[in-house]
């Protein structure tokens, strides 16, 4: 029946159109929906991780384990968190244990869980190499990524020159890897360098089977569809490159690494101001590609068909960090970079109030209603009791959840993470919080100064201390 008040325009739009909501608890510097979307991730400045429901926009969890800001988040039923106090958290969301916990020489910049083993993810250090880090065992096993990219062997019947080896290895050797992800099955690792290379890993043995020369800035963040064949990749150049991939799973049958190719689709720039991109993201269907701008509180939405530029999102007057796109909703999600809050862009239904029933008629101001003669007549209570006997005959299920199948993977991912009803565990910074899941009330003014027995006892001996004393100075 809601669909029905719904214009049908409106439903065809596939990305979102006005700032709705707001949302905070601290400092939030990174975002991550789970796949189902029913989960937000937030990141913050004192390394906690808050989860929110989308449902109720409350806080369904607090993780807290890190000493410093949260750099970016991997969400599941598993969440990889990793911060710059040098450590990689894996939370378990069941009961928000931690599963494990691993340091590094340096702090981490990003990291990244297989998609399908969830003890085993990729970090990528500051001035460090990236490492494959294995925590099936309690004691971490870390394995070095290359970063230099790699360079096909030379013909036999080719000599080498010395000097040009040696020239071309002290290049290699100032690589140094900024970004890594996992391929959708997790068989290699696609590594972005600060020389603008793009380098294909393999996960069993670590060695680069393809090198391609993207740009000359740095590249700053990679991006994978959902359909595990799209890149996206922001570099430092100001120009945001979706890439078609080849099916690596076909490596060694149809497909040899020699004749990868890695084909650039589009190139999304502003031209004439000549705007930074701080953060980049895919659509939930991979036709919409997402960016905030560095110094400008807007965000810009291309359509990947043509390559044009489709929507602006005004945002608020402060500038933007992190973007997300709901998993199966056209919901953008971004957190102020001064402020901490997080913002909600989504697309506000007007009802159609005449879908009702086929004699209703929406008018712009009142006007004056003629009663009809019969309008309010009474009828007899054989009928009356009739219609009721037919409204009961249909029993309306309100207690079952069906769940919401928004792409293949959800039956891989069956888990759903038990909201907290307690309210000082799922209180929020806002004047709504959640107080069970679908329940909201408004914030009492004194929620969370309470004091206990002995504390009053404490506070009212203080007072009639200072009572006192101040009898005494009279």
């Amino acid at each position: 029946m809601n669909l029905s008040l719904i214009d049908p325009f409106v439903l065809a739009q596939d990305y979102p159109d006005t700032l709705s909501e707001k949302l905070r608890s601290g400092h939030a510097t990174c975002l991550r929906f789970n796949r189902k979307g029913d989960y937000l991730a937030s990141g913050r400045v004192d390394g906690t991780v808050v989860i929110f429901d989308i449902e109720t926009n409350g806080v369904a969890r607090k993780l807290r384990g890190h000493t410093r800001q949260i750099q970016s988040l991997r969400d599941g039923r598993y969440l990889l968190s990793s911060s710059q106090d040098w450590k990689c958290i894996l939370w378990d969301l069941q009961d928000g244990s931690r599963v494990r916990t691993v340091r590094f020489e340096a702090p981490v910049y990003i990291a990244e869980l297989h998609p399908y083993n969830h003890l085993l993810f990729v970090a990528s250090l500051f001035e460090d190499q990236p490492v494959l880090v294995d925590v099936s065992s309690p004691k971490p096993i870390k394995r070095i990524l290359p970063s230099a990219p790699y360079r096909p062997p030379p013909p036999e019947s080719e000599e080498v020159d010395p000097a040009v080896a040696a020239k071309q290895a002290a290049q290699d050797a100032k690589h140094s890897t900024c970004v890594t992800i996992f391929t959708a099955l997790g068989n290699h690792i696609i590594a972005g360098t600060s020389k603008g290379w793009i380098n294909i890993i393999e996960t069993q043995t670590c060695t680069t089977i393809h090198s391609t020369r993207l740009c000359n800035g740095v590249v700053i963040l990679i991006r994978l569809a959902r359909n595990g064949r799209d890149l996206l990749i922001n570099s430092s150049d100001r120009v945001i490159r979706t890439i078609l991939m080849p099916d690596l799973s076909q490596l060694g049958i149809d497909l040899e690494p020699a004749n990868i190719k890695l084909q650039v689709e589009h190139k999304f720039q502003d031209v004439v101001n000549r705007l930074s991109w701080n953060h980049v993201t895919f659509s939930s269907t991979s036709e919409f590609v997402t960016a905030s701008t560095f110094m400008n509180p807007d965000i810009y939405v291309w359509e990947r068909s043509h390559g044009s530029l489709v929507k602006i999102l005004e945002g608020p007057r402060e500038e933007l960090g992190v973007v997300e796109w709901h998993p199966s909703r056209p919901m953008v999600v971004a957190c102020g970079l001064e402020s901490g809050y997080i913002y909600t862009w989504s697309i506000v239904t007007p009802q159609k109030w005449s879908a009702l029933a086929p004699d209703f008629g929406e008018v712009e101001e009142n006007v004056e209603y003629v009663e009809r003669e019969d309008e309010f007549d009474v009828h007899p209570a054989e009928e009356i009791h009739k219609r009721r006997l037919d409204q009961e005959d249909e029993v309306p299920d309100v207690l079952t959840i069906e769940p919401h199948k928004s792409g293949a993977d959800d039956d891989m991912e069956s888990f759903r993470m038990p909201v907290l009803l307690d309210i000082s565990d799922s209180e929020s910074e806002e004047d709504i919080v959640t107080v069970g899941p679908g329940t909201m009330r408004r914030r009492s003014p004194g929620a969370g100064r309470e004091l206990n027995d002995g504390d009053k006892d404490s506070a009212s001996g203080r007072n009639g201390t200072t009572r006192g004393q101040r009898g005494r100075r009279r």
